[in-house]
């Protein structure tokens, strides 16, 4: 072989290994340029579940006739719960909660009633505005004597949102999309060009109420963690 023709050879192997070189350094360049993002998507939707614990209270010396009271005022609220659409298999009844006072060893104080009891019945449906406009006529039971009790904190009434697998796709879907939006904002600020995806994380769904006056109506949230890698 001549002497040039090898010389020529010798050069292009060099050459090729300098761009090779040079293409690794500037990938592990690449490698270490990155941008972390965060993409949110929110929506409002409304409750599809309603948990409504209807709360009376009895007091009195004699057990017995409470608890005949007690009978005919469970008997009167599910008349009037049948009288408005709302099902047997909708309603459920606790087993009433009695305090004695006399067998209270720390009640140092006479009380003028002995017993004091809770009862409760639950009405749990899907039906949530019609059982919504109950709450609102739930004064009518007045009429019957019966008095219903209002701001229990220990017997609130709770919406829940069930469906999430319906949405959660397409959220998931906004929530990337609003991330690689942001990255190529910050791409393009910074002179680069953005890359394939480092790592991404979907983060968690939330789901809170809208405020404190519409608790039936919930906002539902998603934020995604993406990182991608920038190019020169």
């Amino acid at each position: 072989m001549k002497p040039y023709i090898s010389a020529f050879i010798i050069a292009l192997g060099l050459l090729a290994l300098g761009l090779s070189i040079k293409a690794g350094m500037d990938n592990y360049g690449n490698r270490n340029r990155v941008v972390s993002v965060r993409g949110l998507c929110e929506r409002e939707v409304k409750a599809n579940v309603v948990t409504w614990p209807i709360v009376t209270k009895e007091m009195g010396n004699d057990i017995t006739a409470i608890y005949n009271k007690i009978e005919q005022t469970n008997a009167a609220i599910t008349a009037f719960l049948h009288a408005n659409g709302i099902t047997d298999a909708e309603i459920s009844m606790n087993a009433p909660d009695v305090n004695d006072t006399q067998a209270n060893a720390y009640n140092q104080r006479e009380q003028l009633y002995r017993y004091l009891v809770t009862n409760v019945i639950v009405v749990k449906s899907e039906k949530v505005e019609q059982v919504n406009a109950l709450i609102r006529k739930q004064s009518e039971l007045l009429k019957e004597g019966i008095a219903i009790v209002a701001g229990d904190y220990s017997y609130p009434i709770s919406y829940d949102y069930t469906e999430l697998n319906d949405v959660k796709p397409e959220m998931i879907a906004e929530a990337t999309r609003n991330a690689r939006a942001a990255a190529d904002k910050f791409a393009a600020d910074s002179d680069s060009k953005l890359g394939k995806i480092k790592d991404a994380s979907q983060g968690q769904f939330s789901i809170e109420n809208r405020d404190q006056y519409t608790p039936y109506i919930k906002t539902v949230r998603i934020v995604t963690y993406i990182t991608y890698y920038l190019e020169s």
